[in-house]
């Protein structure tokens, strides 16, 4: 592997207690991987957004670029030199519509709208304690807590889904659903939000809403699960929903939800931290976490949306896993397959991404900021191929 580094590291230490903490500043741009056959497809790169622990106003942008093979680290900061406070507080979301990047930066209440070429700022989006983004027509859907970070059994405000103009980033409507919603998916003429109610535990939200994209009015609640967070739609007319649990007795599974009826139909046993969509099969990380044991059990699975069955226990082969500390974000180039897991190792510090083969052996790897958790991918249509 060969690097090439343009600014000095930097370690700072800082005393936390009895114990010793190093900080690391890591080099802006590094070369990574084989060059020469990378650009063959119209992926020509993607973006990594680092989440950065709350409060610590840390989240980042880094850029990987197939055609020259260059990774680079906090690429916001340098081409918004006049944004005081970079990025923002938790990262939490990122996507790509048209030619624009939004990311969803969850407590300093809005998402940043940027174009997607050179990632400088276009304009902001106001949305209280927001989550994810979606798109359909000239619209993004955000949801949103729609009220402070409080942990609280009686939390009364519930949360909505807040509709946008991609043209003006202006709010036109709002829609109230659960507490504390999470992902949204968009089938037809429907929208799902998972709510989680994670901010009143152990008195978790349990349900799916379901929203008229019409009307943009909630028409009803499928009872799933406690505290649902991913939602992912495959071609076969199922809704894949995943619960965290209670991380005590109820563990975290994966739900398979029949759109035509809209039931739930299927449980399969995995623990979900995330999951990635590609082809007829999902890519799931589990880090799950218990109150019980205070461990964490750690899982690589791929499920089959046709047979609805774990079809691989551990997609990571050649043994990388166990450099992993805490597997945060899972994510799959849909051109050649390669599978990308994020590191957020002790969620203060500098995290890694791993870039893995089909074979599910490591091809490189790279430092990250702090908390690597979302990664969107860049397209370009070429006419020809060389």
């Amino acid at each position: 592997m060969r690097y090439r580094i343009y600014i000095i590291t930097l370690i700072l230490c800082a005393l936390v207690g009895c114990r010793e903490e190093k900080y690391v500043l890591t080099p802006e741009e590094q070369v990574v991987g084989d060059t020469a056959l990378v650009y063959q497809r119209d992926i020509t790169g993607f973006y990594l957004l680092n989440e950065g622990n709350m409060g610590s106003n840390k989240a980042t942008l880094d850029h990987y670029d197939y055609v020259t093979g260059v990774y680079t680290r906090n690429i916001y900061a340098s081409a918004n030199p006049s944004m005081v406070q970079e990025l923002g507080d938790v990262g939490n979301d990122l996507q790509i519509y048209g030619s624009r990047m939004y990311g969803v930066i969850n407590c300093s209440n809005f998402i940043e709208v940027m174009d997607v070429h050179s990632t400088r700022h276009i304009g902001t989006v106001n949305v209280p304690n927001c989550r994810y983004v979606k798109f359909s027509g000239q619209y993004g859907y955000v949801s949103s807590y729609a009220g402070p970070v409080k942990m609280d059994p009686s939390y009364e405000q519930i949360g909505y889904v807040a509709k946008f103009d991609t043209a003006s980033l202006q709010i036109v409507a709002t829609c109230n659903v659960g507490f504390q919603p999470e992902e949204i998916e968009i089938v037809g003429n429907r929208m799902y939000v998972a709510n989680s109610g994670g901010y009143m535990a152990p008195n978790y939200e349990t349900t799916v809403s379901v929203i008229d994209m019409d009307s943009f009015t909630e028409l009803k609640r499928i009872e799933v699960a406690p505290n649902l967070h991913r939602l992912r739609a495959d071609k076969k007319g199922n809704l894949w929903v995943s619960s965290r649990g209670d991380y005590y007795d109820i563990p975290s599974r994966l739900f398979c939800l029949d759109l035509a009826t809209e039931l739930v139909t299927d449980t399969v046993p995995v623990a979900v931290s995330d999951l990635c969509m590609c082809g007829d099969s999902l890519y799931v990380i589990g880090s799950e976490f218990s109150y019980v044991t205070y461990e964490s059990t750690v899982s690589y699975t791929i499920v089959d949306v046709d047979s609805h069955t774990v079809v691989n226990e551990k997609f990571i082969t050649d043994g990388t896993d166990a450099l992993i500390k805490v597997p945060y974000a899972v994510s799959v180039n849909p051109q050649n397959g390669d599978v990308f897991i994020t590191d957020a190792k002790n969620y203060v510090s500098p995290g890694k991404l791993y870039c893995f083969g089909r074979d599910g052996a490591q091809k490189w790897s790279v430092v990250t900021g702090d908390i690597p958790a979302h990664i969107a991918f860049t397209y370009e249509i070429h006419n020809n191929y060389d």
